[in-house]
């Protein structure tokens, strides 16, 4: 019996006017088809994203000092399309079938701390980027995973320095995120509560783990880091 996930991405006039291809097959209709997105479902699978192996729980069994983590798959694959498209090309309407993916096949994180509030964390784009590409896709991808799952989305880092990191290398990018964000001063944190640290991608780590870091720090207890998609360089 096929693997089927209700589509609730429903057309806009704008859509009925210049329907949206599937970034998948290119079918005309939606930005993401239903048997394209029913694949990304069936065929991911949760790897390290620093050792890169496959691994069957948050903790990776190689690598001792990484906290625990969840991907879904290889920026290279499809999800890695989408999320191109949302973040270079604006298409919003693929934020929605990009929230219902993680829903589908991310971990009941309530299981793993029951009756503990869950809060999703966005990492934070910086001013330059949301303005150029008129949104925060991490953002607008969280708030609609937290709406599906019934989790707070808590918006609680900022950006410290605008520092970009596209195309810099791994040193740089490591120095560069040690000091890029920061608390927001509305921030309060639950030490019961569970934080997920939410981020498109995991190229070399320093981003979430510089975060991961920071909330720790902070004071809370109970951290997992979700970049939807990993680097496999």
């Amino acid at each position: 019996m096929p693997f089927v996930v209700k589509n609730t991405t429903y057309p806009s006039l704008l859509d009925l006017i210049a329907p949206h291809s599937c970034q998948g097959c290119h079918l005309i209709g939606l930005p993401l088809c239903n048997n394209c997105k029913n694949y990304i479902i069936k065929c991911h699978a949760d790897h390290c994203p620093k050792c890169k192996e496959k691994k069957n729980a948050l903790y990776c069994p190689n690598c001792s000092d990484l906290p625990p983590t969840f991907t879904i798959m290889s920026r290279n694959e499809l999800l890695g399309t989408l999320i191109h498209a949302l973040k270079y090309d604006s298409i919003r309407a693929l934020a929605r079938p990009i929230a219902e993916i993680m829903d589908a096949v991310a971990p009941d994180f309530a299981q793993l701390a029951p009756n503990n509030p869950i809060h999703i964390v966005p990492l934070p784009t910086i001013m330059k980027h949301i303005r150029t590409r008129g949104l925060d896709h991490t953002l607008l991808i969280a708030k609609l995973f937290a709406r599906l799952r019934g989790y707070h989305i808590s918006p609680i880092l900022v950006r410290a320095k605008d520092t970009v990191q596209v195309g810099s290398d791994r040193e740089r990018r490591l120095s560069q995120a040690s000091s890029a964000y920061a608390l927001s001063h509305k921030a309060k944190i639950d030490e019961s509560a569970t934080y997920i640290l939410c981020d498109d991608v995991w190229t070399t780590g320093a981003s979430l783990l510089s975060a991961y870091r920071l909330l720790s720090s902070a004071g809370a207890k109970n951290i997992i880091i979700f970049p939807l998609t990993y680097s496999e360089n």
